[in-house]
C-alpha cells in the first residue's frame, strides 16, 4: 500500500516497527554487501581491533540514519516528501546490515549505546521536520555532508590491508552523496547554525564513545 494511505497512526506504528527492528539489529540487506568478493587479508590483533572500532561507529551512524529518516517521513508535510525519506531509509538500512555483518567477520559486536543514539537523532530529525520540508530535506543535506566527511576520514584511518572493510565504506560514501544530492534537489532550505552545531555536537559525542563500546 503507498505511503499515501497510511493514517497518522498507521505511521506511528510503522515508525515503532522500525525503531524496534533497528535498534534490536534486525536489518536485512537489498543489495549484496560490496566486500562480497573480496578475500579478508590477514591483520594483527590489533589492527583488526582498530577495524572493528571504526565500522562500530559507522554502525552507529547508520542507526542515528535511520532514525533520522524515520522521524523525517513520520512528521513530513508532503507525500513526495514522505516517500522519499522512506525509500533513503530502506537504502540505508543495507548499511546497517553491511556493517554489522563486517563486525561478526571482525569477531566484534554493535555498540551498546545504539539505541540511546537513536533516539537522539531521532528528536532531531523530528525538530527539522517541524520546521517544514525545506528545513527537512536541509537537514539531510547537512547530515549527508558531514557522514561523507566522516567516511572518508576512516577510509584514511582504517588498516591498508582491509579491503574488505573499505569496500563496505567507499559503497556508503557514495550513498549517501546521492541522498544528498536527492534532497538538495528537492528544494533544500540552507540548515540554521543552531542546528548545525547540535550536530556536530552529537557526532563527536558517537564517535568518541561508540569506538570502545
Amino acid at each position: 500500500m503507498s505511503s499515501r494511505y497510511h493514517t497518522p497512526f498507521d505511521r506511528f506504528i510503522c515508525s515503532a516497527d522500525k525503531a524496534l527492528r533497528v535498534i534490536s539489529g534486525v536489518a536485512s540487506a537489498s543489495r549484496p554487501t560490496p566486500a562480497v568478493h573480496v578475500d579478508d587479508a590477514h591483520m594483527t590483533d590489533e589492527e583488526r581491533k582498530h577495524s572493528a572500532g571504526l565500522i562500530r561507529v559507522d554502525h552507529v551512524g547508520e542507526v542515528m540514519a535511520q532514525g533520522l529518516y524515520n522521524s523525517q517521513a513520520r512528521f513530513a508535510r508532503s507525500d513526495t516528501l514522505r516517500q522519499q525519506f522512506e525509500k533513503a531509509s530502506r537504502e540505508e538500512e543495507d548499511h546497517l546490515a553491511w556493517t554489522a555483518q563486517r563486525l561478526k567477520e571482525l569477531n566484534s559486536q554493535t555498540s551498546v549505546l545504539a539505541p540511546l543514539f537513536y533516539a537522539g537523532a531521532y528528536a532531531l530529525g523530528t525538530v527539522a521536520a517541524k520546521m517544514g520540508d525545506p528545513h527537512s530535506l536541509g537537514f539531510v543535506v547537512e547530515t549527508e555532508r558531514q557522514v561523507e566527511k566522516h567516511l572518508e576520514s576512516h577510509m584514511q584511518r582504517l588498516p591498508a590491508n582491509d579491503a574488505k572493510s573499505r569496500a563496505i565504506v567507499e559503497q556508503m560514501r557514495l550513498d549517501e552523496i546521492a541522498h544528498g544530492k536527492a534532497a538538495q534537489d528537492m528544494g533544500a532550505a540552507d540548515t540554521p547554525l543552531p542546528v548545525k552545531l547540535a550536530m556536530t555536537a552529537m557526532s563527536k559525542l558517537m564517535t568518541g564513545t561508540t569506538y570502545y563500546i
